[in-house]
């Protein structure tokens, strides 16, 4: 236990220094949101990895799908890297730099509203934002508190107090560039846990064949008759597999979190070295964890809650437990880097869109600070120091409501991060990418995928989730493809001068 503890402590306190040791590069908006948008290749990298891979993924997906799926559910993990990091980068990464600094867009929300001249788009697309990342927010806060108490035995909702107060500090002291830091040296611990925990894991079993023969004689949940199924390629319920890989992927290209790192990258050869940084470290990390939630049926079957459902975010937990306490203090740090990263990712993409893009939309001066009818530079430095402390503020409350539905989780971990996902990237995800290659699309058609991405996700929810919602997130994204060609086919087109302005940024590199 001293080990466990001593481990922690050592590493939160490097997280809070990091905080402290940037809070001066986080005074004005452009730092505290972007870093200076000066954060280089490795960094960023980093950044979008951890931000993508937290205790969701190693407890709550890892858990549900290795028990679903077996074997097969190691190709989550191969189409996160190829499609949620290789074609990201690829396909957004340049452009989305280019094109939000040429219209000076700080926000996913006010890309939409400068970039389809629609300051409503802006509007919607923040309270949409803000509304949605909080369950993703939730279900994180559960996750790593499952670990929590399963290492140190404290109580579940001490762990999840204690992580929000953190989490917390060192986002408002710091901003970007302390959670950018932060992420690299989570990253590195998380790589190295990943590794080691999968060993010791398999040793248990008796090594890797051993574990897979095991896996094979066991029968299927479908057919008690067949055995086999969750050592095979595909696994026992391949259309299943599919849904889940298509949320977990190509939903990182729709949300504000992971967009955003492609904001504060320094220049186009750090993205270039940034997208293969960022794909191998998705391989090792979540190709990792599913590959060892594969293996959960080995040791044995979860406890059933009061619904009669199994208690799939215990299954993680439970392949640990017996491992020895040097190797319980490495899950509890690899599972504490991801989720703080990803929490703090979370709570400042939160309170910046609100910031930025509902409360502060523009400079507001305060009244007698203005002459002549303009801001000049130190009014314009004080609006800015305002606006720094309101998203400081923001995230207290965001971290405040995301603690509230921690507290009493609505359902699984997984569920929970469909549900964000879902709504999230079937809203953003096909206005943006397409609104960052093609002229064509219109502001009507943003409005239509807002509304279905969200009403698809919403509607199911209250229906009592007649589709699975994980399977509804996978919908309501590739959905929003058509919605968006279909309704900028009949819907009135953007003024030609306004949208060559805009694409003027491209034929500059």
């Amino acid at each position: 236990m001293i080990i466990k503890i001593l481990f922690t402590v050592i590493f939160l306190a490097v997280m809070i220094g990091v905080g402290l040791y940037t809070r001066k590069q986080a005074s004005s908006v452009e730092g505290f949101v972007l870093g200076g948008r000066t954060v280089g290749p490795w960094l960023t990298a980093f950044a979008f990895g951890t931000s993508y891979f937290s205790a969701v993924v190693f407890v709550g997906y890892a858990g549900q799908f290795g028990w679903k799926y077996g074997l097969s559910s190691a190709w989550i993990g191969i189409g996160n890297a190829i499609i949620g990091s290789l074609l990201a980068w690829l396909i957004l990464g340049r452009r989305t730099k280019l094109m939000t600094q040429h219209i000076e867009s700080r926000t996913m929300p006010d890309f939409f509203g400068t970039r389809f001249n629609d300051q409503g788009l802006r509007v919607a697309a923040s309270i949409i934002a803000f509304v949605f990342l909080i369950p993703y927010t939730a279900g994180v806060y559960s996750g790593i508190s499952r670990l929590f108490e399963m290492g140190f035995s404290i109580p579940y909702e001490y762990c999840v107090v204690i992580m929000s107060i953190l989490t917390a500090v060192y986002v408002i002291l710091g901003g970007y560039k302390a959670t950018a830091m932060n992420d690299f040296i989570q990253g590195i611990i998380m790589l190295f846990g990943i590794v080691a925990v999968i060993v010791a894991v398999l040793n248990v079993q008796g090594g890797l064949v051993a574990a897979v023969d095991k896996l094979a004689a066991m029968p299927s949940d479908a057919d008690p008759t067949m055995n086999g199924g969750f050592a095979t390629l595909f696994g026992p319920d391949p259309w299943g597999l599919l849904g889940v890989v298509i949320l977990t992927s190509l939903g990182t290209m729709g949300l504000p979190q992971m967009v955003g790192k492609f904001y504060s990258i320094t220049d186009e050869s750090a993205i270039k070295r940034g997208t293969v940084i960022s794909t191998v470290f998705a391989f090792i990390v979540a190709g990792g964890c599913y590959f060892l939630g594969g293996f959960g049926r080995l040791f044995g079957t979860p406890p059933m809650l009061p619904n009669g459902k199994l208690a799939f975010d215990s299954i993680v937990p439970s392949m640990l437990v017996t491992l020895p306490d040097i190797l319980i203090a490495l899950v509890v740090l690899l599972v504490l880097s991801a989720s703080m990263s990803t929490l703090a990712s979370l709570v400042l993409t939160s309170s910046s869109t609100m910031t930025l893009d509902l409360i502060y939309r523009d400079k507001k001066a305060l009244p007698g600070e203005v002459e002549d009818g303009e801001i000049n530079d130190i009014v314009s430095e004080k609006v800015e120091r305002r606006k720094v402390i309101v998203m400081r503020v923001l995230i207290m409350f965001f971290i405040a409501i995301s603690l509230l539905i921690a507290l009493n989780p609505p359902t699984f971990i997984a569920q929970l991060m469909g549900i964000s996902w879902g709504a999230l990237a079937g809203a953003f995800l096909a206005p943006f990418m397409l609104g960052l290659y093609s002229r064509r699309i219109t502001t009507m058609s943003v409005w239509a995928c807002f509304v279905w991405g969200v009403g698809l996700t919403v509607v199911n929810m209250l229906a009592g989730n007649p589709i699975n919602p994980i399977n509804c997130g996978a919908i309501a994204m590739v959905g929003g493809f058509p919605v968006v060609w279909l309704v900028s086919m009949f819907t009135h087109q953007m003024s030609k001068a306004r949208v060559d302005a805009i694409f003027e940024c491209y034929k500059k590199h």
